[in-house]
C-alpha cells in the first residue's frame, strides 16, 4: 500500500483511534473527531475493522458515528459475542479479514475522503486477525497514519496511558495526542490532576469529551464537538478552517 498523504496542517489522512482499554469512549471520540472534521469542510469516513457484541442488522459503533457526526462508515467484520475479536470469531467459526484486506479497505476509503478514522476494538494490542495481528500492526501497515489514544479520567489512567503510548512509540507510529473519553460533570482531585498530567505530555491533550455526550441530539453534538477537542482543532490547516 502506498503512503497516505496528510491533507492539511499536521493532521494525517488516516487517524487510528485506539484506547487504553475497552469502554473508554473510543466510539464517542471517533464521532467527535469526525464531527470536528466534517464541520471544517473535510470529507470523512470511519472504519471499524472488527465489531463484536452486536447482532446482525443491529446498530453498532459505526452506526453511532454516522448518527452523531454524519460521516460515511464501514465495518470489516461483525461478530456476535461481546469479547475480543479472535476468540469471538473462533466461537462462530468465522474467518477474520487479513491485515492486508483491512489495509486495502482503508486505502479505498482514503481515495474518496480527506480523512479515514480507524476505530480499534478494545486496546491497542487486541488481536484483530487470525494471525494475531493487532491495531498497532494495522497502523504500521498504513504509512503516514497517526494514532489518537483515548483514555479514562479516573484513577489508574496514567499507567494505562503511558503503557499504550510506549507501545505506539516503540512501533514508530506518529502520536497525535490523547483524548479523555468521558469527562465527569463534577471532577474530583484525581480527575483534575490526571488531566493536568496528560496535558503536559509531549504530544499534548487533544481534549476531553463530557460524560453524556452520546445522548445529545446530533446537531448539538456536531456544534459542540470542536470545543471539546481544541488540541485537535489546532492541527487542522488554518486555510481549511477559513482563517487568515
Amino acid at each position: 500500500m502506498s503512503s497516505l498523504p496528510r491533507t492539511g496542517g499536521t493532521l494525517p489522512g488516516v487517524i487510528v483511534v485506539t484506547g487504553t482499554d475497552t469502554d473508554v469512549g473510543k466510539t464517542v471520540a471517533t464521532a467527535a473527531i469526525a464531527a470536528l472534521l466534517v464541520g471544517a469542510g473535510r470529507s470523512v469516513a470511519a472504519y471499524k475493522p472488527t465489531q463484536t457484541g452486536v447482532a446482525p442488522g443491529a446498530p453498532g459503533d459505526m452506526a453511532e458515528v454516522a448518527r452523531l457526526a454524519a460521516a460515511d462508515v464501514a465495518e470489516g467484520v461483525r461478530l456476535l459475542e461481546p469479547m475480543a475479536p479472535r476468540p469471538a470469531a473462533a466461537l462462530e467459526d468465522e474467518p477474520l479479514p487479513t491485515l492486508s484486506e483491512h489495509a486495502a479497505a482503508i486505502a479505498a476509503l482514503a481515495r474518496t475522503h480527506d480523512h479515514v478514522l480507524v476505530e480499534g476494538a478494545g486496546g491497542l494490542l487486541v488481536e484483530l486477525t487470525g494471525r494475531g495481528e493487532t491495531l498497532a500492526d494495522l497502523a504500521m501497515a498504513l504509512p503516514g497514519s497517526g494514532a489518537v489514544v483515548v483514555t479514562r479520567a479516573a484513577l489508574g489512567t496514567l499507567n494505562h496511558t503511558m503503557l499504550t503510548r510506549e507501545a505506539v512509540s516503540h512501533r514508530g507510529i506518529d502520536q497525535l495526542g490523547v483524548i479523555i473519553g468521558s469527562w465527569p460533570s463534577d471532577p474530583g482531585p484525581v480527575e483534575t490532576t490526571n488531566r493536568e498530567y496528560l496535558a503536559d505530555l509531549s504530544e499534548g491533550l487533544l481534549g476531553a469529551i463530557p460524560a453524556g455526550a452520546p445522548g445529545l441530539l446530533p446537531d448539538v453534538f456536531r456544534a459542540e464537538a470542536p470545543g471539546w477537542l481544541p488540541g485537535l482543532a489546532r492541527l487542522l490547516s488554518p486555510q481549511r478552517l477559513g482563517t487568515p
